[in-house]
C-alpha cells in the first residue's frame, strides 16, 4: 500500500508552535493550493490543506515560515475522528508532514528570515564547481573492476 502526499502552496496563517505533555514540538497550518483547472467564466478555486508538523521540523517551520509563504510539504495522508464541543462526532482529514521545503522565488512572498536562511546555505558540490583532482582516470588498457 501506499500513502503519499506532496502539495505546494501559501501558508494560510503564521504557524504557532506547541508543546505536547510529553515535551514534544507539534504545529499546525493550512496550506492554500490553487486548482490546475478553471471553468469558464469562474474564478480559479483553491483548496485549503489542513497539515501537521512534529518535532525539529514543527520547529523549522514555525520559526522561518509566516503567512503567504510559499512552501512545499512532503508526507502521508491521515484521518482521525473527535467530537466538538457540541458533542457531535468530527472526522478530520490531515497530511502529516515528513519534510517541508522553500519555494517559489526569492522576492515573491519571502520574509527577511528566509533571505538569510537561503543566503547561508552553500552549494551543493558538483561537477560544474568541482574541480578535475577530484576525478581518477581510469586506464583503458586494463580491464575494469566491474
Amino acid at each position: 500500500m501506499l500513502n503519499c502526499a506532496v502539495i505546494m502552496g501559501r501558508l494560510a496563517a503564521d504557524p504557532e508552535l506547541r508543546t505536547t505533555g510529553t515535551g514534544r514540538s507539534v504545529t499546525s497550518f493550512s496550506v492554500a493550493v490553487d486548482r490546475a483547472y478553471v471553468r469558464q467564466g469562474e474564478e480559479r478555486q483553491t483548496d485549503w490543506i489542513d497539515c501537521v508538523v512534529w518535532g525539529q521540523t514543527a520547529e523549522f517551520v514555525t520559526k522561518y515560515f509566516r503567512k503567504g509563504s510559499m512552501i512545499a510539504v512532503q508526507g502521508h495522508i491521515q484521518t482521525r475522528s473527535y467530537d466538538d464541543k457540541n458533542g457531535n462526532r468530527r472526522k478530520a482529514v490531515e497530511l502529516v508532514a515528513d519534510s517541508v521545503s522553500f519555494c517559489g522565488s526569492r522576492n515573491e512572498g519571502s520574509n527577511p528570515v528566509e533571505e538569510n536562511v537561503r543566503a547561508a546555505v552553500q552549494p551543493a558540490p558538483s561537477y560544474s564547481t568541482g574541480n578535475t583532482d577530484d576525478f581518477k582516470e581510469i586506464p583503458t588498457e586494463d580491464d575494469l573492476p566491474f
